[in-house]
């Protein structure tokens, strides 16, 4: 492996398009880097749930906000807004939609989640 990797979030390694979602993946050897946007109106039970099958989003999230807000509504009944400039970490077993008319656009760094989300 190179003492040094890099690859542009613009010309990912591969793209998903889930409805009102786009999600960029790079790859740097054992790591894998997602880039979420999410169109204003975008919900996981709407655009994501059809794709993967399960009641509620079953993936581990560790991320940093880029810009827009995204509300979640874990299934313990522990809800928040996160916003642009917020570290965060989530466990699977939630909700989340789009809070107002900017897209919510995140970087997260959580390998297995960035790899598998909204794979059918």
């Amino acid at each position: 492996m190179a003492s040094i990797e890099t690859k542009s979030m613009d010309h990912p390694d591969e793209t998903r398009t889930p409805d009102k979602t786009s999600m960029g993946v790079v790859h740097l050897g054992g790591a894998t880097v997602g880039r979420f946007t999410l169109q204003p109106g975008w919900r996981w039970s709407d655009c994501i749930k059809p794709v993967v099958g399960t009641d509620s989003c079953q993936a581990a999230h560790l991320g940093y906000v880029v810009s827009g807000t995204i509300h979640i509504a874990a299934t313990d009944g522990a809800e928040a807004d996160i916003r642009a400039g917020d570290a965060y970490r989530l466990e699977p077993g939630h909700d989340a939609w789009v809070v107002g008319d900017e897209p919510f656009v995140a970087l997260e760094f959580e390998s297995k989640t960035a790899d598998t989300y909204a794979k059918g």
